[in-house]
């Protein structure tokens, strides 16, 4: 098994090894028209991206202090972003570089010089050579300028004894210029070369121009906070009584190096402006341990419902430790379900943990949290991770609310989640259960989406009765 694993390892890192040549040879060393300070520049660029982005991801896991953390975190995970989009760019830009090089060959072609001379149709009007360099290329053809038409020295030949053979014209003696055809012209290899140095940097240009934009869009995106969505959902159990009840669901705010108070504050805002009933917090809350992020996690102690905020683990608390921060959420005014339930206006709400605590024997226990419960009550559960929807079928459970995918957080990898999850983001149904997957409010490693806008999303129950 170790074996496996080193053999996957070293595979992945010949991957990425390769992509980053790639992306070197396609940016750096074609864009540059040989060694130089630009070149040498780029080259330290590929070289310690990479390297920051293993030491984020590597310090963040190992348990660095965390002032190296936040050192690294920002150029090392918004490097991994970068890469993403710099080599998708590029593989565009091979589909692009034919056309590229076809333009700039037709442009070439139509901007070239005309001939330097022009020979008469007449017979009285010879070929003169009106410069020396001129002079140099008729005598280059092996020719004797007095001798070659009998007539006298610094006499031109006349067309006829061109035409004849025995004195190469001036187009025989030049370069190939266009046919009347329009065929293009052989290139000189410094011609060839300039070409292709154009073709390079227009491609690599935009190729790096579009993958700049995307990251940065998707950075803004994330900085700013997340939006509200707005969802109804049916329930048949739902008694009328807690018709139109509001639920703010908010998963993966992912506080940790790069998102810290500041973003939490904007969080816990966004919730409260949308005055739910009750606020429910679906996992992945941090990237940490509490001695790092206990400030940053303080502004959820003001988060308002009427009837409060709960809180279930995601897998992301068990890499930072789930016991001490089951109890600091505890003292922020925020109720772990720790596999338990509890009933609320009409209806029952539950938690199970999340399936990483299996491993230190803090799985979920949906027996525990939903075995001995009413079932013709309305029972609305909270599990992090959309794979449990299948014990809650099992359970009888109405709606499970979950987090976890991101919504694939930077596209494409939108594919690579929907391929791991039964649902990837919104609503959905399991014979008698519903399943709604937020994208989450914050983001993992790079603080950047693509196709995955952040979200809190709040969920209005619906009576049938009503």
């Amino acid at each position: 098994m170790v074996i496996v694993f080193v053999l996957v390892g070293v595979a992945a890192l010949a991957v990425l090894g390769g992509l980053h040549w790639y992306a070197w040879r396609r940016l750096v060393r074609d864009t540059t028209a040989g060694p130089g300070v630009v070149r040498r520049v780029g080259t330290v660029v590929f070289v310690a991206g990479p390297l920051l982005m293993f030491g984020a991801v590597a310090s963040e896991r190992g348990g660095a202090p965390f002032w190296v953390q936040r050192v690294l975190a920002w150029p090392g995970f918004l490097w991994m972003a970068l890469a993403i989009y710099l080599v998708l760019a590029l593989v565009v830009g091979e589909l692009v570089r034919p056309v590229v090089r076809r333009v700039a060959g037709r442009r070439a072609v139509s901007g070239g010089s005309a001939p330097a001379v022009v020979v008469g149709a007449g017979p009285r009007r010879g070929i003169r050579p009106r410069s020396g360099a001129e002079s140099v290329g008729i005598q280059g053809a092996g020719v004797d300028a007095p001798s070659a038409a009998g007539g006298h020295p610094g006499t031109a030949p006349s067309v006829e004894s061109a035409g004849a053979g025995r004195l190469p014209s001036v187009e025989q003696s030049a370069r190939p210029l266009p046919s009347a055809e329009g065929s293009a012209r052989p290139l000189s290899s410094a011609e060839g070369s300039s070409r292709r140095l154009f073709v390079s940097r227009v491609v690599g240009g935009a190729a790096a121009a579009a993958a700049v934009g995307t990251v940065g869009y998707g950075t803004y995106g994330v900085l700013r906070g997340p939006r509200v969505k707005r969802v109804t959902v049916p329930l048949a159990k739902l008694p009328r009584s807690a018709h139109g009840y509001r639920i703010a669901v908010v998963s993966d705010i992912h506080l940790g190096p790069v998102l810290g108070r500041g973003f939490a504050q904007k969080v816990v805002d966004t919730i409260n402006s949308t005055q739910p009933d009750l606020i429910a917090v679906v996992g992945d809350l941090v990237d940490g341990s509490v001695k790092d992020l206990g400030p940053a996690a303080a502004p959820l102690a003001r988060l308002r419902a009427r009837h409060g905020a709960f809180f279930v683990t995601g897998n992301h608390e068990y890499f930072s430790g789930a016991e001490q921060w089951v109890r600091e959420v505890r003292e922020l005014g925020i109720h772990p379900l720790e596999n338990a339930r509890t009933e609320v206006a009409g209806f029952d709400l539950a938690g199970v943990n999340d399936v990483q605590g299996e491993s230190e024997g803090q799985g979920p226990d949906f027996g525990k949290a939903l075995g001995d419960r009413d079932a013709s009550r309305a029972c609305v559960l909270l599990a992090h991770q959309p794979v449990q929807i299948h014990e809650a079928v099992r359970y009888g459970v109405d709606l499970q609310l979950s987090g976890h995918t991101h919504g694939g957080q930077l596209w494409p990898g939108n594919f690579i989640a929907e391929a791991a999850n039964p649902t990837l983001a919104g609503l959905e149904r399991y014979g008698d259960t519903q399943l709604y997957v937020s994208r989450g409010a914050g983001a993992w490693g790079p603080p950047t989406r693509v196709g995955a806008p952040s979200d809190i999303t709040v969920v209005e129950l619906a009576s049938r009765e009503a």
